[in-house]
């Protein structure tokens, strides 16, 4: 009995292979007219898309070449400025330090004990006024004894005027004996060598009496060094002498320092650039942070003439009033100066600064339009503008813009600024 699979299966189809389970359709005869009408179809989509694609973008790329070509042959277009003067005066604000006109400490030229001191730390004194008192027992002694010898001198200088007046006298009567032959010639030279003695016995001690006088007044001296006193006005700022204390001569032991402090100095360090320019009378104004608001006018008084070789900067005072004290010694200020520009300084737009590996430039456009790269040096950037110190006369037509395209010797087209 044969299965359904057979029954369906035709008659003549045949019967290897393997089986599928389903009955395949039979091929189906393209014909070549329906071929030739789908290549057709594809070859003219083919054209209109070369149409509407490539033929316009080549027509574009050539568009495109002929403006390059034709802003290639065309002249670059610049706007030009002239240069300005710009101001002569620079203003600086450097940092100082407040000092006092006069300081000085005090030590003690005569040795003994301290007696009393009269001003203490912070006290203003005068010229002249005691501070300290220094008892000098050894000193006084030393003048008790001086002046004793200075009797005893007087005294010798007395008995060898007395010595001289005999020798004379016994001169003079040898000589009014000798001719007529009482004395002999020996006496007469004997009386003249015992004036000549008591001549120079006088003369010396004359001389030692000078020499105690000058002794009494070298003592005398160390005596009023027992007062110590302020050489100058000012303000006691520093006192390390105690009642009692044992103080000796010289520069071991300092007793008071003293400083003057009206007018008060304040230092600065003026750059190298502006040094020359530093001249008295100059005003400078000194700020302090503890002052808010509070500006001190001061002026210039003197500098040091040189740089300092590690710096490059020369110290200069400026001197200003300090009535109150407010300024104290130590403080750190902002000082301002304004100091005349030692050479010209011309001013130009930022945007006309070229600056590449050949240095800093300008583009200037001379009478035949072309341009020329000039090198400069620039004294201060001002951030839209820049300060020039060389390189231009300032008469010159400079390129407002700078381009990196500029090149020296090219022609350009010299335009104006667009109205606004």
């Amino acid at each position: 009995m044969s299965s359904p699979a057979e029954r369906e299966r035709p008659v003549d189809a045949p019967a290897t292979g393997p089986n599928l389970g389903f009955v395949l359709p039979s091929a189906q005869v393209v014909s070549k007219r329906r071929l030739l009408t789908v290549a057709a179809i594809l070859a003219v989509a083919g054209v209109l898309a070369f149409g509407f694609g490539y033929l316009p973008r080549r027509g574009q790329r050539r568009a495109l070449a002929a403006s390059v070509e034709s802003s290639q042959r065309a002249l670059v277009r610049v706007e030009t400025v002239t240069p300005k003067v710009g101001a002569s005066d620079r203003a600086l604000a450097l940092p100082g330090t407040v000092q006092p006109l006069q300081e000085t400490v005090l030590f003690a030229r005569a040795s003994g004990f301290v007696r009393a001191w009269r001003a203490d730390m912070g006290d203003k004194v005068k010229k002249g006024q005691v501070l300290a008192e220094i008892e000098t027992p050894e000193l006084d002694q030393e003048f008790s004894q001086a002046q004793a010898q200075l009797m005893q001198t007087r005294a010798s200088l007395t008995l060898a005027k007395a010595n001289r007046d005999l020798a004379h006298a016994n001169l003079a009567r040898a000589r009014r004996l000798a001719p007529s032959g009482v004395l002999s010639r020996a006496d007469l030279e004997q009386s003249q060598a015992q004036a000549q003695v008591g001549d120079a016995n006088v003369d010396v001690a004359t001389a030692n009496v000078a020499a105690q006088q000058a002794n009494i007044g070298r003592l005398g001296q160390l005596k009023a060094f027992s007062r110590i006193t302020a050489p100058f006005a000012g303000t006691i700022t520093q006192r390390t002498v105690e009642v009692g204390a044992l103080v000796t001569a010289g520069n071991s032991q300092p007793l008071f320092r003293i400083a003057a402090l009206d007018p008060a100095r304040v230092f600065v360090q003026v750059p190298q650039d502006v040094a020359p320019s530093v001249r008295p009378g100059v005003s400078g104004n000194v700020t302090l942070r503890e002052y808010p608001g509070r500006t001190f006018a001061g002026e210039v008084m003197r500098s040091a003439g040189e740089l300092d070789a590690s710096t490059r900067t020369m110290t200069t005072e400026i001197r200003v009033p300090n009535t109150d004290g407010a300024l104290l010694p130590g403080m750190y200020a902002q000082v301002a100066l304004t100091l005349p520009s030692p050479h010209h300084v011309l001013e130009l737009p930022s945007t006309a600064l070229i600056n590449d590996a050949r240095g800093q430039r300008v583009a200037v456009v001379d009478g035949e339009h072309k341009l020329h790269l000039v090198a400069v040096v620039i004294e201060r950037d001002n951030g839209p503008t820049i300060e020039i110190s060389s390189g231009l006369q300032g008469n010159e037509a400079v390129a407002k813009i700078a381009s990196a395209a500029f090149v020296e010797g090219m022609t350009v087209e010299v335009g104006t600024p667009p109205a606004r």
